[in-house]
């Protein structure tokens, strides 16, 4: 992909959702905003929800209202207390309070009665059609539906039979009730939309109180309305969901909440799909939903993103009208952007080649001071042991170099990170080829802070091998190899897709002192990206994250 470049910060224009509040307050129409965030409690939380939430949330905290946490648990058969539990952990992570905490169950009755309303109207009615036959009968883009031959059943039918599918006296699918609209409507949602539809099963949160629920389209604007919401924000594919939104607001004259929709997040080389996602968890293609190669929130936060990246995200990719496809490179932008002001460093090394330092005294250790973080001069300084026997990344050393290239090469000198420079002076390789030692000599005379300065092109980092630890280091890559996951043809799986690269697991070899860390965030191995300890680490093994490289395609 193309590098994109990250203007410097500005004053910012107003986004148009911001343009619409502030006309709106401005007007009188709203003393205050309310708005909602509505997750239906089916899955775990992904970065797309995650935008929502700081938009939501982020809306009214800029113009002093509130937002409500709503679950809309109206399909039983898919929900799961675990899935409240775990999207309220998300919102919270990501640094933010709702003011109530509601949900759908908590209306089924004033649904229930508002139903009955509008079967006295003459605008819904109990069909005996079964769902392929409603189907069919919707008709097409440039065809009219028909009419089901139960649209006119008389109020009075309709009421007992609405009560008796609430009583439980008929199968599921047997009978639903539908709105009365327009059968020729060019909005094809507008062509009598199913209202309540009959379930068996046990909901979280009603138990087996009810066994008739209400369809999205008809509990989210009531929803909105009972709660007085001002702005009810959705992403772009619910644009057509608005006059079904208006339509029963309007029929049952209650308070006008208001539907606008913004463009939806979408990710290169990410799918967003909750079946899709639970599909890829239930069948072992990854750990589960926590997987640091989710794109889960939940994922995100172990592989060790932070609250602060994610809402840096949201901000940079901004709101807009349209559909469009987000580089995952800017993501990893946004966490190098907070990490590098706040991790922790340490040496690392992942593929390691011994060097062995000859004019070093046998047996000897000496200790250089480090900065642990140079961006925060607070963090103090670590002690890094040096000794004969080191070990480096065979990355660092060419036997046959090219012109510029700068780190160790036969003869060649570069400056171990903090300390001596080193000069190559043998190889020594085992029986099939392989470079399985260094031998190098070390220049007293250029310790840091002692002697004169003497500068060299190359600085590679190490450890001592003897004073370093061993620990599991798990490298994660994009999980799809398509970056457009959304233009698959249809006659593709999506899962032919999945990266075999996509994770990675080394032992490696770190400084000591890494173990006593005690950072609420990644820290960074030097030279190597940002790690964090993961949570299947125990109290004798120790295994790390690569949150993401130190290398980036996007320019500040």
């Amino acid at each position: 992909m193309e590098e994109i470049k990250i203007e410097p910060a500005e004053e910012k224009q107003l986004n148009f959702l911001e343009e619409i509040v502030e006309r709106d307050l401005a007007e009188g129409r709203h003393k205050s905003i309310l708005t909602r965030f509505p997750p239906e409690p089916n899955g775990y939380l992904h970065i797309g929800h995650a935008k929502s939430i700081c938009l939501n949330f982020g809306l009214a905290k800029k113009y002093g209202g509130k937002t409500n946490l709503r679950f809309d648990d109206t399909n039983p058969a898919k929900e799961d207390v675990e899935y409240v539990d775990s999207i309220k952990e998300d919102v919270k992570w990501l640094g933010f309070d709702w003011a109530n905490e509601f949900y759908a169950s908590d209306y089924f009755e004033q649904l229930y009665i508002w139903a009955q309303e509008l079967i006295k109207k003459g605008l819904a009615y109990v069909d005996d059609q079964s769902q392929e036959e409603i189907r069919l009968n919707r008709g097409s883009v440039t065809q009219a539906g028909k009419p089901s031959p139960f649209r006119n059943r008389s109020v009075e039918e309709n009421l007992l039979l609405f009560a008796g599918m609430r009583e439980g006296k008929y199968a599921e699918g047997e009978r639903v009730l539908r709105a009365k609209i327009d059968m020729g409507h060019s909005n094809m949602l507008m062509r009598d939309p199913i209202l309540y539809r009959i379930i068996y099963a046990h909901h979280h949160r009603t138990g087996d109180k009810w066994c008739i629920y209400p369809m999205y389209d008809y509990a989210h604007g009531q929803s909105d309305s009972l709660e007085n919401i001002t702005h009810s924000i959705c992403t772009l594919e619910f644009d057509v969901h608005r006059p079904l939104y208006d339509w029963f607001i309007e029929k049952l004259e209650i308070f006008q909440s208001r539907q606008f929709e913004f463009a939806r997040l979408n990710l290169t080389y990410t799918v967003m799909s909750k079946r899709k996602l639970l599909e890829l968890v239930k069948n072992n293609f990854v750990t589960g939903w926590d997987d640091a190669r989710m794109p889960t929130i939940c994922g995100l936060r172990r592989r060790g993103f932070t609250p602060e990246s994610i809402r840096l995200f949201a901000d940079k990719v901004g709101v807009a009208k349209r559909d469009n496809i987000i580089d995952l490179s800017l993501l990893e932008w946004c966490v190098r952007e907070d990490l590098n002001k706040r991790s922790n460093r340490y040496m690392a090394v992942l593929n390691p080649v011994k060097l062995t330092i000859s004019n070093f005294p046998e047996g000897e250790t000496e200790y250089f001071n480090a900065p642990v973080n140079p961006e925060n001069p607070e963090a103090g300084s670590r002690k890094i042991p040096f000794s004969k026997d080191l070990l480096i990344e065979k990355e660092d050393f060419m036997e046959e170099p090219s012109k510029k290239y700068f780190r160790l090469k036969p003869g060649g000198e570069v400056r171990l990170k903090y300390s001596y420079i080193i000069k190559c002076e043998e190889i020594v390789k085992d029986n099939n080829g392989e470079i399985v030692e260094i031998i190098c000599t070390y220049d007293p005379s250029t310790k840091p802070g002692v002697g004169e300065w003497r500068s060299v092109k190359g600085t590679i980092h190490w450890v001592s091998a003897s004073h370093s630890k061993e620990t599991e280091v798990r490298l994660f890559d994009r999980l799809f190899t398509e970056p457009d996951m959304d233009s698959i043809p249809e006659d593709k799986d999506y899962k032919d897709f999945l990266n075999p690269k996509s994770l990675e697991i080394v032992t490696a070899h770190v400084e000591p002192d890494l173990f006593a860390d005690k950072s609420i965030v990644p820290v960074q191995f030097e030279r190597l990206g940002y790690f964090i300890k993961d949570s299947d680490s125990t109290g004798d093994k120790f295994i790390y994250n690569r949150t993401v490289g130190l290398k980036s395609n996007f320019s500040a």
